[in-house]
């Protein structure tokens, strides 16, 4: 037993010592670890529920149209910082959405996109799910969303992902 909380107070004291030397980092992880714990039965009850993929929880156009448009910006490269938060911002002001609600569309278009594994998966995947909650109302939407994530080129696999999202999509040329 003493050995036991020897061990704990050496973590406890290692904790300690790290937050006091570190605070922006020590904030910081305590802020991804609020919203990972503030997330996680989310994530748990899409697939204890339904047994089935998380893509078929969705029911908001909304987090499917910001999930390709994430997915469609890491199409070619990492994207960058700037781009992300390009998007959320484009995102907040077309949805109208708090500074919170769109953190949180953003982590779970994330995670849609890992559960998909992968950004040509999860283009597919989510454009049909668009395709079953919202027809075609989302186009327009969506081409918006994907202007903001691209920026000013288009990459072939980027061109090739309008191009799936047009037939998921049903969308005529």
């Amino acid at each position: 037993m003493p050995v036991v909380l020897a061990i704990l107070a050496l973590v406890g004291g290692a904790i300690w010592w790290w937050i006091r030397n570190n605070p922006r980092d020590a904030i910081s992880a305590a802020q991804d670890a609020v919203t990972v714990a503030r997330n996680a039965p989310r994530k748990i009850a899409f697939r204890r529920q339904t047994k089935e993929h998380p893509v078929q929880g969705v029911d908001d156009p909304r987090l499917a149209v910001a999930t390709i448009a994430q997915a469609f910006m890491g199409l070619d490269d990492l994207p960058t910082k700037e781009a992300r938060q390009r998007l959320h911002t484009a995102l907040r002001q077309h949805y109208q959405l708090s500074a919170e609600d769109g953190e949180e569309m953003d982590t779970l278009a994330r995670f849609l996109i890992q559960q998909c594994q992968g950004e040509t998966e999860a283009i597919s995947r989510v454009g049909r799910r668009l395709h079953n909650i919202d027809g075609q109302n989302s186009w327009d939407d969506l081409t918006e969303m994907l202007k903001a994530a691209s920026g000013d080129t288009l990459s072939e696999r980027q061109r090739e992902a309008i191009h799936d999202l047009r037939v998921a999509l049903k969308i005529r040329p």
